[in-house]
C-alpha cells in the first residue's frame, strides 16, 4: 500500500522546499499587486512593493489581510483573475453579516484535490478504499474537498453528503465502506447510531476516519475510534485558503503536515502581530503560493496553534501544525478569563460523558452567568437525585481546577440535547456583546 500520495514533494529535502517557496512567493506577490487593486493599496500604505519580496525571509514586510477584509471587498474585490476563468466557488458557514466568497481556478480546484489526496493516502487510503463523504456538499468546502481527494485516490467515492442517518449505516454497511469523512461530531453521532442498531466496532467495515471542521479533543478521538473500530485522523482547512487538505495527519499522529509546496505558513503574536519564533504558541497566518484565482497573503486564521519542524517518522518533511488550541476570536471570556470550549470537553470526556454538551452564557446585573449542559450516558442515567449531585458537584470542581471559574451543571437525560449532523452549536451566548 502506497505510503505518500506524491512522496517526491512530501518528502522534499528543507532546502528544495524552502527554494519552491522563495520563487513561488514572488511570482505570487506580484500577480497580486498587478491583479488585485485592494491588496495593492494596502502594500502601498505599508510602502511595499514586490520589488521588497525576494524570499520568504521578507513575508513580515506584507500587510495582513482578515475576515473583515474579505468582508469589505465582497464579492470581486480580491478576485485575481478573470471570471471567465474561475469554475467554481464555495463560501463561509458563517451566519452573521456578509459571507466570505473564495473563488476557483480548475488548476486550483486541481491542487486543492491533490493535497486533500494526500490526506487520504496518509489515512492508508488507497484505489481498493471506498471512501464515504459525509461532509456537507454545496457552497461547504468539505464535501467536495474530500470528493476530489478520493477521485485522486482512485478510492469508490460515495458521496453521501451530510443528514439521513438511516441512508449513510445503509451506505456504509452495504457497501462496506473503509473510510469515513465527516466532522468529529457527526462521526460520534454515526457511531452511537450504530451501537443502537447493535452494532459492535468489529462489525463495521470501516478502518480510517478523516475528520475535521470544527474542534475536537484527543479524549473525543479515543471515544470515536473505539465506537467505530477505526484509526480517527485530522485534517484541517478553512474555506479562504482552500478547505480541508491544508494540512492533515499522518499514521505517527503527531500534529497536522502544512502543504508547504501551495501554503506558507507563519505563527503570530495575536495582539501585536509580531511575528513569532518556532515551537511558541501563537495565531496561524497563512498565505496562498500558487492560487491563481483568490490568493491571500498573509491571511490571518484566528486560530491559536504551534509549529514545529521536528523530523517525523513517517518521512514528511513538511512543517507540522499541532491541533488549535481554540480561535482568537471567539476563544470565550467569561468573568474575565479566557476559556476555550476544548478545555471543557477534555473535562467531560475524562470523567467518562459523550461529546455531547452546550455552554450557555449570559448575563444578569452586569455578572456573566455560565452554564454546561452535559448529557449522561445511559449507563450514567438515574432516577436518584444524591448520585446525580455527587456527579455533578464532581463535574463542577474539575472544571473549576481546569478553568479557574465555576460553572454551573446541568446534567440532562441521555439524547437530550439536539444532535447535529454539520457542525456542532456548542456555544449559546446570549450576552448580545
Amino acid at each position: 500500500m502506497a505510503k505518500y500520495f506524491q512522496e517526491e514533494i512530501e518528502c522534499a529535502p528543507r532546502e528544495r522546499i524552502r527554494a519552491m517557496q522563495d520563487e513561488k512567493l514572488r511570482k505570487q506577490v506580484r500577480h497580486v499587486w498587478e491583479n488585485v487593486p485592494y491588496y495593492r493599496k494596502k502594500m502601498e500604505e505599508k510602502g511595499v512593493t514586490p520589488e521588497d519580496i525576494s524570499s520568504t525571509s521578507d513575508l513580515h514586510k506584507l500587510p495582513f489581510l482578515s475576515k473583515a477584509d474579505l468582508r469589505n471587498a465582497y464579492p470581486y474585490g480580491l478576485l485575481a483573475c478573470p471570471l471567465k476563468d474561475c469554475v467554481r466557488i464555495h463560501s463561509t458557514s458563517g451566519t452573521t453579516g456578509k459571507r466570505v466568497i473564495a473563488f476557483y481556478t480548475q488548476a486550483d480546484i486541481d491542487m486543492w484535490s491533490e493535497c486533500a489526496a494526500r490526506a487520504i493516502v496518509a489515512a492508508g487510503g488507497g484505489p481498493e478504499d471506498v471512501c464515504q463523504i459525509s461532509y456537507g456538499y454545496g457552497l461547504f468546502t468539505g464535501g467536495a474537498g474530500l470528493d476530489g481527494g478520493s477521485h485522486k485516490v482512485g478510492c469508490l467515492t460515495v458521496p453521501t453528503s451530510s443528514g439521513n442517518t438511516d441512508r449513510q449505516i445503509m451506505f456504509l454497511m452495504d457497501l462496506k465502506a473503509t473510510i469515513l469523512c465527516c466532522t468529529p461530531s457527526y462521526a460520534a453521532y454515526l457511531g452511537e447510531s450504530l451501537k443502537e442498531r447493535g452494532y459492535k466496532p468489529e462489525d463495521i467495515p470501516l478502518k480510517a476516519g478523516i475528520f475535521g471542521a470544527e474542534p475536537w479533543s484527543e479524549e473525543m478521538r479515543r471515544d470515536i475510534e473505539q465506537t467505530l473500530g477505526i484509526k480517527a485522523y485530522d485534517i484541517y482547512g478553512l474555506t479562504e485558503i482552500s478547505g480541508p487538505g491544508v494540512a492533515f495527519e499522518c499514521s505517527a499522529q503527531q500534529g497536522m503536515h502544512i502543504n508547504e509546496d501551495h501554503f506558507l505558513v507563519e505563527t503570530i503574536d495575536p495582539d501585536t502581530g509580531e511575528t513569532l519564533p518556532e515551537g511558541t504558541q501563537g495565531e496561524l497566518v497563512f498565505t496562498s503560493l500558487d492560487k491563481a484565482a483568490f490568493p491571500l497573503l498573509r491571511y490571518r486564521t484566528r486560530d491559536i496553534c504551534t509549529l514545529t519542524r521536528e523530523p517525523c517518522s513517517c518521512g514528511r518533511t513538511h512543517v507540522r501544525m499541532a491541533k488549535p488550541k481554540g480561535r482568537s476570536d471567539d476563544m470565550l471570556i467569561i468573568r474575565g478569563v479566557n476559556v476555550f470550549p476544548s478545555q471543557i470537553e477534555t473535562v467531560l470526556m475524562n470523567n467518562g460523558y459523550a461529546a455531547n454538551y452546550q455552554i450557555i452564557i449570559g448575563r444578569v446585573n452586569n455578572t456573566d452567568t455560565f452554564e454546561v449542559k452535559v448529557e449522561m450516558t445511559p449507563d450514567m442515567f438515574t432516577d436518584n437525585v444524591g448520585e446525580i449531585d455527587e456527579r455533578r458537584k464532581a463535574l463542577s470542581d474539575d472544571l473549576k481546577a481546569m478553568l479557574g471559574i465555576k460553572a454551573r451543571i446541568s446534567l440532562v437525560a441521555p439524547k437530550s440535547i439536539t444532535r447535529s449532523e454539520g457542525k456542532a452549536v456548542r456555544v449559546i451566548d446570549n450576552r448580545k456583546l
